[in-house]
């Protein structure tokens, strides 16, 4: 145990970096995110003697005038705008209106010539329970709210989940669409990576090295290089249409860029060797030797490739589709650059939440459903790969 010791905390230490790396720029990321997703204190951390008050209230009776004072002792302790704004906008999300009766509350509020009695009298809608009932329902710490918007659902005013209307219901959209593309890409990188594979698995020296290394070479350049590369390419003048033309195949230029098109080709040749290498390492484990004696039998080359080296390939063939899946669904460049506004993937959507909007708990909920997706596939993938030795 002694002399073991030393070894062990030697051990340790060595990894401690590796640990410290995955601990700072994996799991916090996704602690992060995750809490993001249901944390909603911007009503909360503004409104702590309106939280007091509205836990006694009945939610259907007009606002009393205890409430009003609450939260009128609350806006003019707030100094901090950013904060205000936020909390507007989370109020504004769930009930429309409050922008407009914030701005004109707060103002009503800074004035100390004249102090309004209550809130009604600065504006008639503070006595609706409806805007309070949006106060309330903000004020807990935790939120389902974002996880439901992010399948384009909601809670009615019953508590009840439900469907938001077909105005609101766009994540569900795009969400089908990133799949959609996705599903794409795998089916035609695994239309020209299986047969690629398959000549690759056949040579032998420099002529398997090279095919091999053509393949590759897509994984040494950055990606977006690539997409730019691509996007000089399929202009309208670029080099497929200038040669189309010029074998007098088509008349004017066809449209690659900007739209659906172009997005799958340039993702198909980015994301090719993912599905060429798993194919490959299965196809050289088959011994070569069951072709010809299928074809002894009497098989022709279509039936010996049906009946004996298509089911033992189809284990590179499913690790591949699920690799090349799961890295598509998270592809942010590549449709921002090529593709057009109806070609936008799940992770645009997230940029412009987390960038565009400054709505972190949105970008998080959508990010949280990516990622189980992409655990439950790659759960599927890694049952396959740690099935694959056993096969073989």
């Amino acid at each position: 145990m002694t002399a073991a010791a030393p070894r062990t905390v030697r051990s340790l230490l060595l990894l401690a970096p590796l640990l410290v790396f995955l601990l700072a720029f994996f799991v916090w990321p996704l602690f992060s995110m995750m809490s993001q997703s249901v944390s909603d204190t911007a009503v909360l951390r503004l409104l702590p003697r309106s939280a007091e008050v509205l836990a006694g209230w009945d939610r259907t009776s007009p606002p009393t005038l205890p409430m009003q004072q609450a939260l009128m002792e609350d806006l003019r302790a707030v100094d901090d705008d950013q904060a205000l704004g936020d909390m507007v906008r989370r109020l504004n999300s769930a009930r429309s209106g409050f922008r407009t009766l914030m701005g004109k509350t707060t103002s009503a509020l800074g004035d100390t010539d004249n102090p309004p009695a209550d809130l009604v009298s600065i504006d008639k809608r503070w006595g609706k329970p409806e805007f309070w009932l949006a106060i309330a329902d903000a004020l807990s710490p935790l939120t389902d709210r974002n996880l439901l918007a992010a399948l384009d659902l909601g809670r009615n005013a019953a508590g009840e989940i439900e469907h938001l209307p077909a105005d609101q219901s766009v994540n569900s959209v795009i969400l089908v669409r990133t799949f959609w593309i996705a599903a794409l890409v795998t089916f035609f990188c695994a239309a020209i990576g299986y047969p690629y594979a398959i000549i690759a698995a056949s040579l032998s020296g420099w002529k398997r090295d090279l095919m091999l290394a053509a393949v590759l070479l897509p994984l040494w350049t950055s990606l977006l290089v690539r997409t730019a590369a691509w996007f000089i390419l399929l202009q309208e003048q670029g080099l497929i249409n200038d040669l189309l033309r010029w074998l007098r195949l088509i008349d004017a230029p066809l449209p690659l860029i900007f739209n659906r098109t172009g997005v799958i080709i340039a993702m198909t040749h980015v994301l090719l060797p993912f599905m060429v290498l798993p194919i490959y390492s299965v196809l050289i484990t088959i011994p070569k030797n069951l072709m010809p004696a299928a074809a002894s039998l009497g098989a022709p080359p279509l039936r010996a490739f049906l009946r004996v080296l298509l089911p033992l390939s189809l284990r590179g063939v499913a690790s591949g589709g699920l690799l090349v899946f799961i890295s598509a669904i998270g592809y942010y460049i590549t449709p921002a650059l090529i593709g057009g506004p109806g070609d936008q993937m799940i992770s645009s959507i997230i940029a412009f939440y987390a960038t565009g909007s400054a709505n972190w708990g949105m970008a998080g909920a959508l990010g949280v459903v990516l990622l189980v997706a992409t655990l439950l596939l790659y759960s599927v993938y890694a049952r396959l790969s740690a099935d694959e030795p056993g096969r073989r």
